[in-house]
């Protein structure tokens, strides 16, 4: 038996239920000539007669009602199927995979999904803490987390903090015992401002080619910086 076009089995059940092929075809959108051909295709792919025309419509042979009978049930199923998948697609759930420094762990990434993750229960995130850069893509990886020059160029990157300056701070017990400073930073004490080099924020990036997924889009929107 030939292979068969699911397209033709739909619009066969679509002609057997309305007995007409002007009311068929009106309902798919085709012509009545490119319908019948379908269902000609159909019938000789089969090789039995689904249907019979004559001027007083169309009726359906007892192979035709045997096929309609059980594939129909088997399309409804699929429909439901379909439908099920597509509202996952819209439903945030999964896990989503990052690889950060424990320091953008602990003072960006959680406090920021801590106030998302608890409306979102099917959400699970998973951090894994590494100081190398990883391959996230061979590592599956959903995104990862440096700072902004540590980002490949073929990346998305998504700032999510603010540029950081590096200090040199002493204990107050070191300048007791040389001369004081201009003012006090707390417990420690600043030193040498002018020469603290600014840090570019961290960046949650991922790769271009990456297909979103609505858990995904979320986080993304939850960890960017306002």
């Amino acid at each position: 038996m030939a292979k068969i076009d699911l397209n033709h089995l739909s619009a066969f059940m679509v002609v057997a239920r309305e007995r007409s092929f002007t009311r068929a075809a009106a309902q798919l959108g085709v012509s009545q000539s490119a319908l019948s051909h379908t269902i000609r295709k159909l019938e000789e792919g089969l090789g039995v007669r689904l249907l019979m025309r004559s001027t007083r419509g169309v009726s359906v042979t007892d192979a035709g009602e045997r096929m309609l009978a059980n594939i129909a049930q088997l399309y409804e199923g699929i429909e439901a199927e379909l439908s099920a998948v597509s509202d996952l697609r819209d439903t945030p759930s999964g896990t989503i995979r990052i690889t950060a420094h424990d320091h953008a762990a602990s003072t960006v990434l959680w406090p920021k999904l801590a106030t998302l993750l608890p409306d979102y229960p099917d959400i699970k995130i998973e951090i894994s803490i590494d100081y190398a850069l990883a391959d996230i893509v061979g590592e599956r990886f959903d995104a990862g987390i440096r700072c902004g020059d540590m980002v490949a160029k073929d990346m998305v990157a998504v700032r999510i903090a603010p540029d950081m300056r590096m200090a040199v701070v002493g204990a107050p017990s070191y300048f007791a015992r040389r001369p004081p400073p201009q003012s006090m930073a707390g417990r420690l004490v600043a030193v040498l401002e002018p020469w603290w080099p600014t840090l570019p924020g961290y960046h949650l990036y991922y790769p271009s080619r990456r297909q979103r997924s609505a858990a995904f889009a979320l986080v993304v929107e939850a960890l960017r910086l306002a």
